[in-house]
């Protein structure tokens, strides 16, 4: 795209003065098509957010990330600590796959997706337009003394803006602790459970700073996948983008006059009514091209369509377009850049996908007990002790459980109990003897695999060491 002559704005964000001081942003309420169907998406979205710590599925939370006790829930499926390699190759894939997405289409999950924006845009900012009115009357009301009625929408608007804080810092400690738990507290009380209220009070206050003061400043400065656009985004990426061939023209953008020929004037078809601006809830004018403020919401595609109508003029003066696009024409193509990605994406997915079926229910460790030899006994029988941490990830008991020796002849003698019980999403721990003839053994370290039955039926094996006396290799 081509660059603006007045590079200014580049030296600054939108949002800081000249005196390096916030300037805050006032963004006109947003309507037309693009914003019907945010909010349909959002709302959507909003209802997931909010029911998904509550949906239960085989009896288990729908989402949670219990990273206290190292237990997730994603989908209804549990994951426990010996399934984090699962879970980093769903964040490779995550990564991989916000990389393709973005390639492609640039910084549109922020404006259709984000909870930030969401929350912002279609929650905080909503009940401010209710409260406070539109663009104008908020600059007003921010300029006059304060009076009774300043106070009063004031007051109203962050005792509102507290209240949702405190629900969303509700809803977030479901996630990290479970539902259940959550539900739990608040029927005991906030006085059984100081420590608790005390954490959900800083999540309430660090929600509260974001959507009340800090804002758009989150996708501006603290966001690192802003930054990701620099690296990204090539002249083939699908972006929200100001069409200045046909903006600006021979004689560039001026504003409207009834009745004129704008074709035969050589005149832009942009007729500099700022609508796109003020609509822009981070303050940047998109006409200056692709920022990295820019999150893709489509407030100015909207507004400037509104305007094209207005004039008889062509809607999508502002549209999604990639840069070649609006200079040559071009169509989107699918770039060796994007088929290398999603090759990869296509090759972790079917590795994921693979190993989410060779995942056991049931997880089976035991070791040798540190720091112990192994004891001879009479008949020539050598014993070893051992450890052992069996982990339930099923919704349901396993009863019955016991241990035998797949690959040698012997015996396994549990210490605590026999035919033991492991129950639903819990871990049973313990301690066991192996012994085995030293006729049987091929060394002073053989590998021994062991077989863990529940009803007589075989549900996980794993291997350990046996120690033995080095004379009878």
């Amino acid at each position: 795209m081509e660059t603006p002559t007045n590079e200014k704005f580049r030296d600054s964000i939108a949002t800081v003065n000249e005196e390096g001081k916030r300037a805050w942003v006032y963004p006109k309420k947003p309507s037309g098509k693009f914003y019907r169907y945010r909010k349909w998406v959002s709302y959507g979205l909003l209802i997931f957010l909010f029911s998904a710590p509550f949906i239960k599925v085989n009896g288990n939370q729908f989402l949670m990330f219990n990273v206290l006790e190292r237990r997730f829930n994603i989908f209804g499926a549990p994951f426990w600590p010996q399934d984090f390699h699962l879970f980093v190759i769903s964040m490779i894939i995550g990564v991989i796959f916000i990389t393709l997405f973005t390639v492609a289409f640039g910084r549109l999950f922020c404006g259709w997706v984000c909870p930030q924006t969401i929350f912002m845009e279609m929650v905080f900012r909503r009940i401010e337009y209710w409260i406070e009115g539109d663009r104008g009357k908020q600059i007003r009301l921010d300029k006059q003394p304060w009076n009774a009625e300043k106070i009063r929408k004031r007051i109203t608007k962050w005792s509102i803006f507290f209240l949702i804080s405190f629900l969303i810092a509700n809803v977030f400690l479901a996630y990290l602790i479970g539902s259940d738990q959550l539900l739990q507290y608040v029927i005991e009380g906030p006085s059984a459970h100081v420590s608790t209220l005390i954490s959900l009070l800083i999540f309430t206050a660090v929600f509260y700073f974001v959507f009340a003061w800090f804002r758009e400043q989150v996708c501006i400065i603290a966001c690192p996948y802003g930054r990701l656009q620099g690296v990204l985004l090539d002249s083939k990426s699908i972006v929200v983008a100001y069409d200045y061939k046909r903006g600006e023209k021979e004689k560039g953008r001026a504003k409207f006059k009834k009745n004129e020929d704008r074709i035969a004037s050589g005149k832009g078809d942009c007729i500099d009514c700022f609508q796109c601006v003020h609509v822009c809830p981070t303050g940047i004018d998109i006409r200056n091209g692709t920022q990295l403020e820019c999150v893709n919401c489509t407030a100015c595609i909207d507004a400037c369509d509104h305007m094209m109508e207005s004039v008889n003029l062509p809607k999508g003066l502002i549209r999604y377009a990639s840069e070649e696009n609006i200079a040559k024409k071009a169509k989107f193509k699918f770039t060796p850049r994007l088929k290398g990605y999603s090759g990869v994406l296509l090759i972790l997915t079917g590795v994921l996908v693979g190993m989410l079926f060779l995942r056991n229910d049931v997880e089976a460790t035991i070791l040798r007990l540190p720091g112990q030899l192994y004891e001879r006994k009479e008949n020539n029988v050598i014993s070893n002790v051992y450890t052992y941490k069996l982990v339930n990830k099923t919704t349901e008991d396993i009863t019955d459980v016991h241990f035998e020796l797949l690959s040698h002849q012997g015996k396994i003698e549990e210490v605590t109990h026999q035919n033991f019980q492991v129950p639903k999403q819990g871990i049973a721990e313990g301690t066991l003897f192996i012994e085995i003839n030293a006729s049987a053994l091929n060394g002073d370290k053989d590998k021994v695999k062991i077989g863990v039955y529940s009803n007589d039926q075989l549900i996980e094996t794993t291997i350990s060491a046996f120690l033995g006396p080095r004379t009878y290799r």
